[in-house]
C-alpha cells in the first residue's frame, strides 16, 4: 500500500482535483460501469484473438511447439548467451509502461553509488500524476539510492525514477538521453525512450527483443536481483525521511503468489495503452532465462511467464561446447608455445573457451548443429568466434582464445594476428583443395631438448670418427718415415763394411 496520508503537504494543490475526480465519478457511475463490463469483453476477446497471431520460433524444423498465449509480443531469451528459445513478434514496437525502469535502474546501477543519497526535486515529484505508481515523496526529501532502487523495483513509484533520474545525469531530459545511448549500445534496434518511468507517450516504446537484451544485464547483476526479487520491503523513518511505510511487490512469481523454483526476480507495468506487461527471470538447469510478455490481459501475463518458463526448461538443455567440439583442427605458423615447465608441460597457445554453451532441444545431438567462423573480433586476446545455429536459429557461440600465464620464464614470441591462425573442419569436403601444411600450433619443450641433444652427438660422434681416421693415417705416414730412415742407415752400414781401416 502506498503511504497516502504523505499527501498531506500537498493536498491543498490537489485537494480540487480529488473533488473534481470524485464528482465526475458519481455523476457518470451507471455509464461508466457498463462501458468497463464491454471493455473487459472486448479486451478478452482480443487476447483470445492474439492467441492464433502466428509463433516464429515454432516454425523452425524440430524445434519444440512453443505455447499459445494471449500476449501480442513474447521472448524466452537465455540471459549469458542471447539465445531465443520462444519468440513471437519479438520486434514489434509496443509500450512497454513500467518496465521501462529496468533501464533506469541498470543505468543507477552503472553510474551510481549505493550509498548516495538522492534528494527529491519539485519536478521529480510534480511531474507525474497524483493516481499513478508512486511512494509519496516529497519535495526536499531524500533517500539513499540503494532505498531509491527499492522504490523503483518493489512499489514501481514513478518519482523516484525522476529522481534518479536527476542523480545520474543532473536533468531528467539528459537521463533519458543517456537511456536512448545505452540502448544502442546493448543493440536495440527498436527502442525510443521519452521519460524514466514508461509512463504513456506515443514516442515511448520497445520491443520484447529489445527490453529482453537490456533485462539480461540488469539480471547479471547480483544486487539488481536482490532488489528486483523483493517481495515486501520497509522504509523506516529518517531526518530527511520522516515516514515509516511498507511497500509491496505487484508481481506473482516474485510474492509466491505462482509458486515458481528459480526465481531471481522481475518487474511489472500497466498502462491502459499497453496494457500488462512483465518482465521476470529464472534460473534452472544451467539455465538463467529471461521472459518478457508485452500487451496481456491481467492476471494472464503471470500465467504465460510461468507456461513459456516451463516450456523453455522443460524442453532445452545445456551443451558445453568445448567438451563436445570434435570437427576443428586449430593451426598456426611459426614456433608458439606458453608455458612455465620446459620438461614437457607447454600448453597450446590457442584454446576454446571452456565455459561457453550452446542451448538446444533435448531431441537433437551437437553434431546436429551448423558453424560458421568469425575472424573480427575486437579483443585483442581473442582471436576468433565459433558461432552454432540450428536450421538458421542461433543457440550459442565458443571464442578461441590465446592462453596467456604471468610469470614465464621460457617465453617464445606469441604476438599474432588473426591471419597467423586456421581454424578449418577436422574433415574438409571431398572436393576442396588440400590444405597448405603448417605447423603445430604447440610444442612440447622436452622434445626438443632431446633432439638437440640426439644432434649434438651425432655430430661429437662424427668428429671422433673424423679423429680416429686422421690419427689412423698419421700413425702410417710417421711408420713409414722411421721405416725409410731404418733402410738408409742399413745402406750406411753395408757401404762401409767393404773398407777396412
Amino acid at each position: 500500500m502506498f503511504s497516502l496520508y504523505k499527501y498531506k503537504k500537498r493536498k491543498a494543490v490537489r485537494g480540487v482535483t480529488l473533488f473534481m475526480t470524485i464528482l465526475l465519478f458519481l455523476c457518470s457511475f451507471y455509464t461508466d460501469t457498463l462501458t468497463a463490463y464491454a471493455t473487459a469483453e472486448e479486451l478478452a476477446a482480443e487476447a483470445e484473438a492474439r492467441k492464433l497471431l502466428p509463433i516464429q520460433s515454432n516454425d523452425i524444423d524440430n524445434w519444440p511447439v512453443g505455447p499459445q498465449i494471449g500476449a501480442q509480443s513474447a521472448i524466452l531469451m537465455d540471459a549469458n548467451t542471447g539465445v531465443i528459445l520462444y519468440s513471437k513478434n519479438i520486434h514489434e514496437r509496443l509500450y512497454p509502461a513500467s518496465t521501462t525502469k529496468i533501464m533506469t535502474c541498470l543505468l543507477a546501477m552503472e553510474r551510481g553509488n549505493l550509498d548516495d543519497m538522492v534528494t527529491f526535486s519539485h519536478d521529480a515529484v510534480f511531474t507525474v500524476p497524483v493516481g499513478g505508481s508512486n511512494m509519496g515523496m516529497d519535495e526536499g526529501e531524500s533517500i539513499s539510492l540503494e532505498e531509491c532502487l527499492y522504490g523503483i523495483l518493489v512499489g514501481s513509484a514513478n518519482e523516484v525514477a525522476n529522481a534518479v533520474g536527476e542523480y545520474v545525469s543532473g536533468s531528467i531530459d539528459d537521463f533519458v538521453a543517456l537511456m536512448n545511448e545505452r540502448a544502442q549500445e546493448i543493440g536495440c534496434k527498436d527502442t525510443h525512450f521519452v521519460n524514466t518511468n514508461g509512463l504513456h507517450d506515443d514516442d515511448h516504446y520497445t520491443s520484447a527483443y529489445d527490453l529482453a537484451l537490456i533485462s539480461s544485464l540488469f539480471f547479471q547483476n547480483e544486487m539488481l536481483c536482490k532488489i528486483g526479487n523483493t517481495a515486501r520491503y520497509h522504509f523506516e523513518p529518517t531526518s530527511t525521511q520522516p515516514d515509516d511505510f511498507y511497500l509491496k511487490n505487484k508481481h506473482q512469481l516474485v510474492t509466491g503468489e505462482i509458486p515458481y523454483n528459480g526465481v531471481l526476480g522481475g518487474k511489472t507495468g500497466y498502462t491502459d495503452q499497453a496494457r500488462q506487461t512483465l518482465v521476470t527471470c529464472a534460473e534452472q538447469n544451467g539455465m538463467r532465462l529471461v521472459c518478457v510478455v508485452f500487451k496481456e490481459e491481467s492476471p494472464a501475463q503471470f500465467t504465460d511467464t510461468e507456461e513459456l518458463f516451463n516450456y523453455g526448461f522443460h524442453n532445452f538443455q545445456v551443451m558445453n561446447i568445448s567438451e563436445n567440439e570434435d570437427r576443428y583442427n586449430i593451426e598456426a605458423t611459426g614456433f608458439l608455445q606458453i608455458g612455465d615447465d620446459i620438461f614437457g608441460s607447454s600448453k597450446p597457445i590457442l584454446s576454446l573457451d571452456t565455459d561457453s554453451y550452446v542451448i538446444v532441444p533435448n531431441v537433437i545431438s551437437f553434431s546436429d548443429l551448423d558453424s560458421e567462423i568469425d575472424y573480427n573480433i575486437a579483443d585483442e586476446n581473442r582471436v576468433a568466434q565459433i558461432r552454432y545455429s540450428y536450421h538458421g536459429m542461433y543457440v550459442g557461440s565458443a571464442y578461441l582464445d590465446l592462453v596467456t600465464e604471468s610469470g614465464s620464464t621460457y617465453e617464445f614470441d606469441t604476438n599474432m594476428t588473426t591471419t597467423d591462425v586456421s581454424v578449418e573442419k577436422a574433415a574438409p569436403e571431398p572436393d576442396a583443395e588440400p590444405a597448405q601444411e603448417r605447423d603445430t600450433i604447440f610444442i612440447n619443450v622436452k622434445k626438443v631438448l632431446i633432439t638437440i641433444l640426439i644432434l649434438a652427438a651425432v655430430l661429437i660422434l662424427v668428429f671422433i670418427l673424423h679423429a680416429l681416421t686422421s690419427n689412423k693415417k698419421t700413425a702410417r705416414r710417421r711408420n713409414n718415415r722411421i721405416q725409410r730412415k731404418q733402410r738408409r742407415r742399413s745402406y750406411v752400414r753395408s757401404d762401409f763394411d767393404d773398407f777396412d781401416f
